[in-house]
């Protein structure tokens, strides 16, 4: 039997060091640094999801402090206009890539946005997702993707071309309220849409979708993308199989023992927005094996509380989300 780790984490603002996106001097950058991959090293999962990922130099700086144990590396092309994107690294080779940008056809395929002057038509997501393939075993293949969907923090246009934090009324805090629920729907439906493309008639394929997802278990969008409902972990018809199967994700928070049950602190209240959602391709047997599932709180001195000032923790250490992790024995 082979045990298989693997990790989401947030790692927030991961930048060479500057004063408008990241640590403000090279000590800051450096403490931040070693204060993840002290973290990665502690947990050592076999394959990590990264959100936040800025500089490429910085991510290869964290790399090498981590003793070469992840050689394979997938990065998305498709950072946001703040230059982060997602990540993989992984211990295994990896067999596949794919950029996931565009909302597909089949989904929703343009949500409507705007700008200081006019309303505009969306078509992809703020930052490109990225599906990876690895081989355990000849017979074993497993997809994996990582998204960061759009965040809960309002931006409103400037006509100056830049952004601001605080609307000009409540007419439009509630209008672009709306659009930023309106477009991590999108993202969550052309997730689904490519996990339906993975699972439909297969059941020799895994998959494992990661990330933040900015919103919590119980939200729409989490619901989206676990698709057919009735058969979650902890409810009576989880152990018994049914026609939604072929194509269901379980969301494994509820693996999570209910204290630790969360990854960030926004405005002093513990919430859980970074997930992962498996296929039952890796919940196998009946009753089905259950992964040992957890939110690392030991992992972080004091994790902080966070609010809607999007700069309160530039130049600080660690990262203001936990990482999540789940071992499984296959």
């Amino acid at each position: 039997m082979t045990e298989f780790k693997v990790m989401t984490w947030n790692v927030e603002n991961l930048f060479l060091p500057d004063p408008a996106s990241g640590a403000k001097t090279t000590a800051e950058y450096e403490a931040k640094l070693q204060s993840l991959s002290d973290v990665i090293s502690e947990i050592d999962p076999d394959v990590l999801g990264l959100q936040e990922i800025g500089d490429l130099a910085a991510l290869a700086a964290l790399q090498a402090r981590l003793d070469g144990r992840y050689p394979h590396e997938y990065i998305s092309q498709s950072p946001d206009k703040r230059g982060i994107r997602v990540g993989f690294l992984s211990k295994f080779p990896i067999a596949e890539n794919e950029e996931i940008t565009t909302f597909p056809t089949n989904g929703l395929n343009k949500i409507v946005g705007h700008t200081a002057d006019e309303i505009t038509e969306i078509t992809a997501m703020s930052r490109g997702a990225v599906r990876i393939a690895i081989e355990l075993q000849s017979d074993r293949r497993i997809h994996l993707i990582n998204a960061h969907f759009k965040s809960k923090l309002l931006s409103f246009p400037s006509t100056s071309g830049g952004s601001r934090f605080k609307p000009h009324d409540e007419n439009e805090r509630a209008q672009v309220a709306g659009l930023a629920l309106l477009k991590r729907t999108a993202e969550a439906i052309a997730l689904r849409v490519k996990a339906n493309e993975i699972l439909e008639n297969n059941s020799s394929e895994s998959l494992i979708l990661l990330g933040d997802f900015n919103d919590t278990q119980s939200a729409a969008t989490t619901q989206i993308l676990q698709g057919p409902t009735g058969s979650e972990i902890g409810t009576a018809g989880f152990d018994r199989p049914d026609a939604g199967d072929d194509t269901r994700l379980f969301n494994l928070a509820a693996l999570i023992p209910a204290d630790r049950r969360y990854s960030r602190i926004y405005q002093g209240s513990k919430e859980l927005i970074d997930h992962i959602f498996v296929s039952q391709e890796l919940l196998p047997g009946s009753p089905r094996q259950l992964p040992k599932v957890d939110s690392y709180i030991d992992s972080i001195d004091s994790l902080p509380s966070v609010n809607d000032n999007p700069t309160l923790r530039h130049g600080k250490p660690g990262s203001d989300h936990l990482p999540i992790v789940a071992t499984f024995e296959l």
